[in-house]
């Protein structure tokens, strides 16, 4: 299929489902109607795209649990991935105040109740808003590196959702994305189609106690990440010393 033509399937499906979620967000209240729109958009967009997904370790998890999934962050392709990915899970983002403004994606993302963070240091609201979903079962989607990486690496990570992880007493579980940056590298907007495979690592205890050893942990989920780069690269990938930081530079839809 020509590049030219994916991209105008792939933008009038996201007008048509982007305008009948925020239609519907007034009146569905834990937006799980709208997460199901979101799934039909993220599906057709992967198919569209020729993206072809192998993942692996979902027997790790109980799909009628709550978890914080914590996964790296190359390419924005990653969130129709993880949807698809997680398909017997209500997700929810935690995503910049910035990205309400967006037109469209933006308005579609507050209306489908996703997390909105305001960066400007209302991070105990983002923190209950977050444990508020994880009450309902919706599983979190954090990207720990605050942004989308290079490929030279995994960025340093911010300590915030292993803070909420301990505060809601929610299993982390490590989830490393390979080839998301290959299919739609940091820049481009042109999807070359291709494999993705999501590896989905045992689920961590997490207890208000472990808020006491969150580096250790953050370090933890980190290395798991890096040990699945290198073998899916041959051992080219770069690590990046550990960061700490607030919860009000948590994940972001997009970075």
């Amino acid at each position: 299929m020509a590049y030219s033509l994916k991209l105008v399937l792939i933008g009038f499906l996201t007008l048509i489902v982007g305008l009948l979620v925020i239609a519907l967000g007034p009146f569905d209240r834990k937006g799980t109607r709208a997460y199901a729109l979101a799934r039909f958009w993220t599906g057709a967009i992967l198919k569209i795209s020729r993206v072809h997904l192998n993942v692996r370790g979902l027997e790790h998890l109980d799909p009628t649990r709550p978890y914080i999934l914590m996964a790296n962050h190359r390419s924005y392709i990653d969130i129709p991935v993880l949807v698809e990915a997680f398909a017997r899970f209500q997700l929810r983002l935690i995503a910049k105040k910035e990205l309400v403004w967006v037109p469209v994606f933006g308005w579609a993302l507050w209306a489908s109740k996703h997390i909105i963070v305001d960066r400007s240091g209302q991070a105990q609201a983002s923190l209950r808003r977050a444990k508020e979903k994880i009450a309902q079962g919706v599983s979190i989607v954090i990207f720990p590196e605050g942004t989308r990486g290079r490929s030279s690496g995994i960025l340093p990570f911010k300590r915030g959702g292993f803070v909420l992880a301990a505060m809601a007493e929610v299993p982390i579980v490590p989830v490393t994305i390979v080839g998301s940056g290959t299919v739609l590298p940091r820049g481009e907007w042109r999807i070359r189609g291709g494999p993705i495979e999501v590896i989905v690592d045992e689920p961590i205890r997490m207890e208000r106690d472990d808020l006491k050893s969150i580096g250790k942990l953050s370090g933890r989920v980190r290395s798991l990440m890096v040990s699945h780069l290198n073998r899916a690269s041959g051992g080219r990938e770069a690590g990046s010393p550990l960061a700490e930081e607030g919860f009000s530079g948590e994940a972001q839809a997009r970075g």
